[in-house]
Formats: C-alpha cells, structure tokens, sequence
C-alpha cells in the first residue's frame, strides 16, 4: 500500500488494528487536519490516546508504524489486543 491514505481509510484501519476495543476518532478543533484518537474497552473507558497529524495518518508506513507503537503501550499495560497487521 503506497498510495497515500484518505482520512476514512486510516480510520478503518485503526478500527481493525485494535480489536477487540473500539477506536474512536474525531477531528482536532484547531482546524489543522489533526485527529484525535481514542481506545476504549467495553466499558467505554479511554485505554490509550493519541494526537495524530495527517502527515501521518496519510502515509502508510508512518500510519502502520503509529498503530504498532499505540498497540505496544496498550501490551505493556495488559491489555491483550488481536493479531494485526497492516493491509496490504
């Protein structure tokens, strides 16, 4: 996957990418193209959060590299998160 992301394919992604919590995503206020993303668990508490520019969330390789980053945090706080990788 070389082309560059829309913001509704990244979202798609990050959905996936943290099962079987929900990812959450809206825009920043500041108007910038930012998102703001969320994990929550089933009872809709905020388990990880992240600023994401669209320089990244455009791009594959640093969108991929993001996620694998927020899910390694998720790991290290025992959350067990399904097996994913980045769509092809």
């Amino acid at each position: 996957m070389n082309a560059p992301l829309r913001v509704n394919e990244a979202l798609l992604i990050a959905d996936h990418a943290f099962e079987p919590f929900q990812c959450v995503a809206w825009d920043a206020p500041n108007g910038t193209g930012e998102l703001s993303l969320a994990v929550i668990d089933r009872t809709s508490t905020r388990i990880g959060s992240k600023q994401v520019s669209s320089s990244i969330y455009s791009d594959p390789a640093q969108w991929a590299s993001l996620i694998e980053e927020v899910r390694a945090e998720l790991c290290e706080k025992g959350y067990d998160l399904q097996p994913w990788s980045m769509p092809k």
